[in-house]
């Protein structure tokens, strides 16, 4: 494909890898000075369709020029993400960005006790979004609560589960497949997974596999990306 400054302008939609301990928001403003650069301009438009956290990889769409008036669209598609839930220990953020804070025994857990427990998890259900997270609470970010210590109540949120695969069981990890909602935090279900075993459970890894109808597939990690903009444009 070759792009050119009024494709962006127009509007694209680029399909990006993202890659770990990267923040959704850096790769968008990598992306943007890449394109600023290539075509020498001021200012153009990007943004991105759902943030990944940063110990997380996998599919971000990215929008640019006219397209992103299109972002709110594809953030509310369907989304799929496999992973690792470890059993028999906990976090305060669910997921390896803070210290394990609690160890369970895992001796009694079984494959079928672990197949089971995906049931309870499948269509419409309550679920709480951890409290080391971007959402905002009384104008402040609820992760700023948790790194000050400070007691935050965090409302429950209703999110729909299609899908809840079990892949491959070595515990204490556990692999899985999700289909979800807008709004889901697979945290939180990895958190809930081990209470729901009578222990404990953290989200060791993440990778988002699709949104609606695009795949990680299709997608580019960065370099690529700016190697694909080098070759458009060899004379910029």
């Amino acid at each position: 494909m070759k792009y050119t400054e009024e494709s962006f302008q127009e509007g694209q939609i680029l399909l990006i890898d993202k890659p770990l301990n990267w923040t959704s928001f850096q790769v968008v403003n990598k992306v943007r000075w890449l394109i600023k650069k290539q075509f020498k301009l001021k200012k153009i438009k990007v943004g991105h369709a759902g943030t990944l956290d940063p110990l997380a990889s996998g599919l971000l769409i990215i929008c640019t020029g006219k397209f992103t008036k299109q972002i709110d669209t594809y953030q509310g598609q369907e989304k799929e993400y496999t992973g690792t839930f470890t059993l028999g220990a906990t976090t305060p953020s669910f997921d390896l960005e803070t210290e394990l804070n609690e160890r369970f025994d895992i001796s009694n857990i079984s494959e079928e006790k672990i197949q089971a427990a995906t049931e309870q998890f499948l269509g419409e259900i309550k679920q709480q979004p951890p409290v080391f997270s971007a959402l905002k609470k009384d104008g402040k970010r609820l992760y700023e609560f948790a790194r000050s210590g400070e007691e935050v109540e965090v409302a429950f949120r209703t999110v729909h589960i299609s899908v809840f695969e079990i892949t491959r069981i070595d515990l204490p990890e556990v692999d899985f497949r999700v289909q979800c909602s807008k709004g889901t935090y697979i945290r939180s279900l990895a958190h809930d997974f081990g209470r729901a075993l009578d222990n404990g459970a953290h989200l060791s890894v993440l990778r988002r596999t699709r949104i609606g109808s695009f795949s990680v597939n299709e997608a580019i990690d960065v370099e690529g990306f700016e190697n694909l903009l080098k070759r458009s444009n060899p004379s910029a």
